[in-house]
């Protein structure tokens, strides 16, 4: 039936968990044919319509898809397999700049935040049936919120940027629904959208966000929500500018029906504007994160949107988590308010991106970061500019982590990089890729 593999089980959870194991241990291959379900259901002696009860939930689940009579197979990139799975392992002796981490040593510290916050908790402890939402968070949030321009609505906390996504997308979409997405992006959301059950459509980007064409394309064609990252993209560093803003609010306001979800997950190291996009829809979902500035294990995401989009997705966390940690949100207010993050941290992340995007424009390589902690280069070979930097003792990442149907590229994590060691990694990069062409990346 399939070679080196027998699919088991009697009941549709068990069918589909030994397709799953067998993904997950690599038994099954990205793109392998499944048995159609017939053939599947004589073999192990059980109704056709249990077989197909399974594949519906390995469809449900992001692990196969299914085009019609060409038959089922594994996805290209299943969601038991994520994009983690594509890196490089750094061996000792190679300088990483793959990983995309911030600076620990720009990174403020903590103790302080928490011990206040711990006094505050021993002496107004929180309880169930409390607010899930600090009322002190809520307070700075929103005036924050204004000052950027994002339209009034109500406020929830989530476990960081992708939990809160992942909760408006759950709370509106069903699936085998299509999301709008941005390509090259965020690989950690890219996995998660087909582990929802959900499709997705590229959507180019440029040094300014979202193409509109694309963006229109995407919607015309039926997708039910778009995400757009507002500033810091994840690789390329676009910034959505007021230019782009007012195309993209354009082609949003043809489609009214539309989930917008908006990531603004480097607010506090970036000095560059918001441009937001929200209440263009009647659906919409504004997250921004706290990770980036205050450290990767602050996982805390403060979500506004419309109300009934809000009113959901608390609904929804009442029969789950119940809430983020009060105590965390307490100690997010006092990093806030004694403004923990100096603006200078923008400032020093974008001498370390120019550096490198410098150096390498000398070698005739171009390049793309306006914002946050990353660079992105396009390249014509990916595995072998990856390999071959390796080699010359530089890590980097693989584009495959972010891409879905967009050009070939790596990138650079510039977070750590020193002035001494740009213009050797942009001798490196140039002599793995070559001169760069002169063109876009979408």
């Amino acid at each position: 039936m399939l070679e080196g593999y027998r699919i088991e089980g009697r009941r549709a959870a068990e069918i589909a968990a030994s397709v799953e194991r067998a993904v997950g241990s690599g038994d099954l291959e990205p793109g392998q044919l499944l048995p159609p379900m017939r053939e599947l259901a004589t073999d192990l002696g059980v109704n056709p319509n249990t077989v197909a009860a399974a594949y519906r939930v390995l469809r449900e689940r992001g692990v196969i898809e299914t085009a019609g009579r060409r038959g089922s197979r594994v996805r290209p990139r299943p969601a038991t397999t994520g994009r983690e799975s594509v890196r490089v392992d750094v061996p000792e002796g190679v300088r990483n700049v793959a990983s995309g981490n911030p600076d620990p040593a720009l990174l403020p510290p903590l103790a302080k935040a928490f011990a206040a916050a711990g006094e505050l908790a021993d002496r107004e402890p929180v309880l169930y049936g409390d607010d899930p939402v600090e009322p002190e968070l809520a307070r700075i949030a929103r005036a924050r919120l204004d000052a950027d321009g994002v339209p009034e609505g109500p406020l929830a906390v989530a476990s960081g940027s992708l939990d809160a996504i992942e909760r408006v997308l759950g709370v509106h979409l069903k699936p085998g629904d299509t999301v709008a997405v941005e390509d090259p992006g965020w690989g950690s959301l890219l996995d998660l959208i087909p582990a929802l059950g959900l499709r997705t459509v590229p959507v180019g980007v440029d040094d300014e966000g979202p193409l509109p064409d694309e963006v229109r394309r995407a919607l015309d064609s039926g997708a039910r929500a778009l995400i757009v990252t507002d500033r810091v993209q994840n690789p390329t560093g676009a910034v959505v500018s007021s230019t782009r803003a007012r195309a993209l609010r354009s082609v949003l306001r043809q489609h009214p029906e539309i989930l917008l979800i908006e990531d603004d997950h480097g607010y506090g190291i970036v000095d560059l504007p918001v441009h937001p996009l929200a209440g263009t829809t009647r659906h919409w979902a504004f997250v921004r994160s706290v990770a980036k500035a205050y450290g990767p294990d602050l996982r805390l995401a403060v979500l506004t949107g419309d109300e009934v989009t809000v009113d959901r997705v608390r609904g929804r966390q009442r029969l789950g988590a119940g809430w983020v940690s009060r105590l965390m949100q307490r100690a997010v207010v006092r990093l806030w308010s004694d403004g923990a993050v100096d603006p200078a941290v923008a400032a020093a992340y974008a001498v370390r991106r120019d550096l490198l995007i410098r150096a390498l424009a000398e070698h005739g390589v171009r390049a793309h970061g306006r914002s946050g902690l990353n660079v992105w280069i396009p390249v014509p070979d990916e595995t072998g500019a990856v390999a071959r930097l390796l080699h010359a003792g530089w890590a980097v990442a693989p584009g495959a982590r972010f891409r879905t149907s967009s050009p070939p590229g790596i990138r650079v994590t510039t977070s750590t990089l020193t002035e001494a060691e740009a213009a050797p990694l942009a001798a490196a990069v140039a002599t793995a890729v070559g001169p760069g062409p002169t063109r876009s990346y979408v």
